[in-house]
């Protein structure tokens, strides 16, 4: 057993029971009848029947490139909306949402670890981490009662990631490494314990030290707050340290429509979406 999984089979000891048997009972995650295209009357690029996510639960998604995974996300989390069918998260019917409803619920209640990351680049790191909270009062209350402060909030989540050194804090964003910028953005979806949380190829540009300590951070803030989390990779070695693994091909009819055709999942896509973090992969 490597060390993340003797690491998950410990968290999965510390658990608290009556927890588990709580999450059983309520789905934070409820899809049904999905299908999306990125253009009227095109083909759909997504096409669920159903998919159902447990409170405090970790699941895996996975895929390959142009199968739909980011697109998943983003409408998990109200970036974009469904031509047809449902998706509700924690009760609540998001596609049902205007745009401006969508940006507050996701702001109330959701953290996203973007695959391009999109710091601020004017703003510290911890100004950066401590930034949902500026949208989110709901968070912003969470983040204080944590630590005392919201920047002593911010500064734990990074300490937690090393990044506490006192020089890199007052570098700019745009000064540090691909992977320190990964982890500030990991602790930005962190900080104020939204109760779904989104990783979208979070670990891509750590190496394995910091990958490690990132899961464990991820995990265990997860755990306390009973936060479900979401997280895509193509690293499959972190499959088995999840409650639940799914390959995205093989609940999205569309998926295997489009294979069968030749097409990635990004056929249709207006040409100024391709690339772009919150949609494509």
């Amino acid at each position: 057993m490597n060390a993340f999984a003797q690491f998950f089979t410990a968290q999965q000891a510390l658990r608290p029971r009556g927890l588990e048997v709580a999450a059983a009972t309520e789905n934070v995650i409820d899809i049904n009848n999905l299908q999306f295209a990125w253009r009227n009357n095109a083909a759909p690029v997504l096409d669920i029947d159903n998919l159902r996510v447990e409170r405090g639960q970790r699941l895996f998604i996975e895929g390959p490139s142009g199968s739909g995974k980011s697109t998943l996300l983003s409408l998990l989390a109200g970036v974009i909306a469904p031509q047809k069918g449902t998706v509700s998260v924690r009760g609540r019917r998001v596609d049902a949402l205007s745009g401006a409803q969508r940006d507050r619920f996701r702001a109330d209640h959701i953290g996203f670890i973007f695959q391009m990351f999109n710091l601020i680049p004017y703003l510290s790191l911890a100004e950066n981490v401590a930034l949902p909270c500026r949208f989110s009062q709901r968070r912003r209350q969470k983040a204080q009662s944590q630590s005392g402060g919201l920047e002593k909030e911010a500064l734990r989540l990074l300490t937690l990631l090393g990044l506490a050194d006192p020089g890199l804090l007052k570098r700019p964003v745009t000064d540090l490494s691909v992977g320190q910028q990964q982890r500030v953005a990991a602790a930005r979806a962190l900080i104020g314990s939204p109760e779904v949380l989104i990783a979208d190829e979070p670990t891509s540009s750590l190496d394995a030290a910091h990958r490690e300590a990132f899961i464990r951070l991820l995990f265990e803030e997860c755990a306390k707050a009973q936060s479900t989390l979401i997280f895509v990779s193509h690293d499959t070695s972190l499959a088995p340290l999840f409650d639940q693994v799914i390959r995205l091909p093989e609940i999205n009819r569309a998926g295997r429509r489009l294979e069968r055709s030749g097409n990635p999942v990004t056929a249709g896509m207006p040409v100024s979406d391709i690339g772009r973090k919150e949609v494509t992969k």
